[in-house]
């Protein structure tokens, strides 16, 4: 049976994924604009910016500010909802699912370095297509 990572583990694979995210060509994603990105790939259902300012406990200013970044990098775009107008969803793009698909490789590999007792900050940049 499989072991928890200890919280140390843990947040030696949170400072293996940013730091690779940050080494990898293309732009990185701040805190906020990484949060937001993950609510919307990761939990089922329609987002809007109302839904996705209560989630993450955050004015609606500042996921606005956050879903202009992720659209500028393609990788969530806005819609407005068809059903009630004054309403605008959020959409994954293709580029953001290419991006959610390399994060969990970059997560993978930073996990695989903790169980191995090593750090992949050691090891060269891992270069990741940018979608």
């Amino acid at each position: 049976m499989a072991t928890a990572p200890s919280a140390e583990q843990l947040v030696g694979i949170l400072r293996d994924t940013i730091v690779a995210l940050v080494r990898r060509d293309g732009p990185d994603l701040s805190a906020r604009q990484l949060g937001v990105f993950l609510t919307c790939y990761l939990q089922d259902g329609a987002h809007t910016v109302r839904g996705l300012a209560a989630d993450l406990n955050v004015s609606k200013p500042a996921i606005t500010r956050a879903l202009d970044r992720l659209g500028e990098l393609d990788l969530a775009r806005r819609k407005v909802d068809p059903m009630d107008r004054r309403s605008v969803l959020v959409q994954r793009t293709l580029k953001g699912t290419a991006f959610l698909r390399d994060l969990r490789g970059i997560m993978t590999e930073a996990a695989n370095a903790a169980k191995k007792g090593g750090s992949e900050s050691s090891a060269a940049p891992r270069k990741v297509a940018n979608g």
